[in-house]
């Protein structure tokens, strides 16, 4: 793993839970509905764009099984979700693009901000 400290990574994966507010199953879920076409349906495993499908591991992994792309990941995560929540919708990515944006990283912004 990366040279994180303790406390960072602690800190790190608390802020990554705070700003992933979507459960492992409700991001899964999301992934394959924002993926399906109108004839076809994209492989469980290939749904989402990469950032979503790594988030949705992280999710799923124990805190000690991070490797240094997945702490790389949290903290985009975490800075990306704090920055759009900050701008909110715009004209040039208006309320529902916004919302499924950042849907795909697993922060529904509909739900109680953290």
């Amino acid at each position: 793993m990366a040279d994180i400290e303790a406390l960072e990574l602690e800190a790190l994966w608390d802020e990554f839970h705070n700003a992933v507010n979507m459960t492992s199953q409700e991001l899964a879920a999301w992934l394959r509905t924002s993926s399906a076409g109108e004839d076809t349906e994209v492989p469980p495993e290939d749904a989402g764009d990469e950032q979503g499908r790594g988030v949705l591991a992280i999710l799923r992994k124990r805190q000690m099984d991070l490797t240094d792309a997945d702490i790389s990941l949290m903290y985009e995560v975490v800075d990306t979700v704090r920055t759009e929540r900050e701008a909110g919708p715009r004209a040039s990515m208006p309320e529902p693009d916004w919302r499924y944006r950042l849907m795909t990283l697993g922060h529904d912004p509909l739900r109680s901000a953290s």
